[in-house]
């Protein structure tokens, strides 16, 4: 099975990078709801949301048909400074005027903190009602996943050298010894993110350049973010900014949809 070769579309502007992705999501989102009705979108955590700040007001975003998990979430409360939600309410979700249903935006279950197994298990089966039986996969497959990168070329929760790299049947896992704090973590597979009918990363700022430049030009190294290749015919592109691409010789794709 083929799988998908990565698009580099760089931008001299912070500004630019975010109208380009809003556009580029904006457009899976037509497709996915004209298909099925619905738009199954995963998000990480980071810098990443802020960069989702494009969409606010943005013609022809259809929140009330966005289905919204997160593709990585640290095990704490919900309005934690550290939770993925609690960023992505305060960066979008709170400047939408409730036009995304808050019941369509799948978070953990913060009754489970103090069970990690149990709050993992309860997230697949989030998961479980939503994909199950609509998609004939034996993963789900998500319109759009978005992801950053980190400086160790990490992305949601998965690490370099980790054994979660390797999980095989889990749509969802947890980490409980993560280099980077907080230590305890769920996250989708990679299983899961290589089924997505789209994954896009956002990355941006000087200090990516010499990660981003092994992610592209020296994907043998393996790092995780060098290993999201969806199958075909998903597609996976990157959202950068100049700075970010200053060491790559990549080639750079001229965005336009």
């Amino acid at each position: 099975m083929t799988s998908a070769t990565p698009v580099l579309y760089s931008f001299p502007s912070s500004d630019l990078l975010t109208e380009s992705l809003a556009t580029y999501i904006t457009k899976i989102q037509k497709e996915a709801i004209n298909k099925k009705g619905r738009f199954t979108i995963a998000i990480s955590g980071g810098s990443l949301p802020k960069t989702l700040r494009g969409l606010i007001g943005k013609p022809g975003v259809k929140w009330d048909k966005w289905h919204v998990y997160y593709a990585d979430e640290r095990i704490v409360p919900l309005d934690d400074p550290e939770s993925n939600h609690a960023l992505c309410e305060r960066e979008l979700f709170s400047h939408l005027g409730g036009a995304l249903p808050a019941a369509q935006i799948h978070h953990i279950d913060e009754s489970l903190l103090g069970d990690i197994e149990e709050l993992t298990d309860a997230y697949e089966g989030e998961l479980i009602k939503e994909f199950a039986n609509k998609d004939a996969a034996r993963f789900p497959v998500f319109d759009l996943v978005l992801l950053g990168m980190g400086p160790d070329g990490h992305t949601a929760s998965l690490f370099p050298g980790h054994p979660l790299l390797s999980e095989a049947d889990r749509w969802v896992a947890y980490i409980e010894d993560s280099p980077k704090p907080p230590p305890k973590r769920i996250t989708l597979t990679l299983r899961v993110i290589n089924h997505a009918a789209h994954v896009a990363f956002v990355a941006s700022g000087d200090g990516k350049k010499d990660t981003l430049r092994t992610i592209l030009d020296e994907p043998e190294q393996g790092l995780p973010c060098s290993r999201v290749r969806p199958a075909h015919p998903g597609t996976v592109s990157w959202f950068v900014d100049d700075a970010a691409s200053a060491l790559t010789k990549y080639a750079r794709t001229q965005f336009g949809v």
